[in-house]
């Protein structure tokens, strides 16, 4: 369930895109009537009124899932307000200046400030934020956790690069796509490779 509220603004932002794609002309007299006057110049093309859409949908989810939480007086991760900002500013230029571009930047940025935020706590301050996150799951030696903590730096950091491949190479569809299912993919992947190699350190329960 936390899965599926984690994913839910790449979740609605693919389930938009597509459905736009298939009816572009509904796409854009819904983007015409509802965002027109966010556009500069005041008009929506037919291409670029799926990711419009798509764009629109993305910002809004983040905005509820923090909503929901407030409302639930439950604590809002660091990364969540971190996404919240860069989708607005991101996702308001793409449907400010109506082009794509802005948007397919932002999967890079949050993961380069993932990674920023794992090197700096940790070379900075000093302080392993993965150790934080996972320590009551398994017990490390120090240099192991210094080289999960790498780990996760370079992941994201070939996350950001993966996403402008991407993003710029192929179509805005095929984009839409390996955002929701590559990036999942290769996160799940990551994951399940990092728990096989660190299971003999991964604490019984009770």
């Amino acid at each position: 369930m936390k899965l599926l509220f984690d994913l839910l603004p790449v979740i609605l932002f693919f389930a938009m895109f597509k459905w736009g794609e298939g009816h572009p002309e509904a796409a854009q007299q819904l983007a015409s009537q509802y965002l027109s006057g966010l556009v500069a110049g005041g008009s929506v093309t037919l291409a670029q009124a799926p990711i419009l859409l798509a764009t629109s949908i993305a910002i809004l989810a983040t905005l509820f899932q923090i909503t929901l939480l407030l409302a639930r007086k439950k604590k809002i991760d660091g990364m969540l307000w971190v996404s919240l900002a860069i989708i607005t500013v991101f996702g308001g230029a793409t449907i400010y200046f109506n082009n794509e571009t802005f948007i397919k930047w932002k999967p890079t940025v949050l993961y380069l400030c993932f990674a920023l935020a794992l090197a700096f706590a940790r070379y900075a301050m000093q302080r392993n934020l993965i150790r934080s996150m996972m320590g009551k799951q398994m017990s490390l030696p120090e240099p192991l956790w210094d080289k999960l903590n790498l780990a996760w730096i370079v992941f994201f950091l070939l996350m950001a690069a993966v996403n402008l491949f991407v993003a710029f190479n192929f179509t805005t569809a095929t984009w839409v796509s390996f955002k929701l299912f590559g990036f999942m993919g290769l996160m799940i992947a990551f994951v399940i490779g990092q728990t096989l190699l660190l299971s003999k350190h991964m604490k019984e329960p009770g």
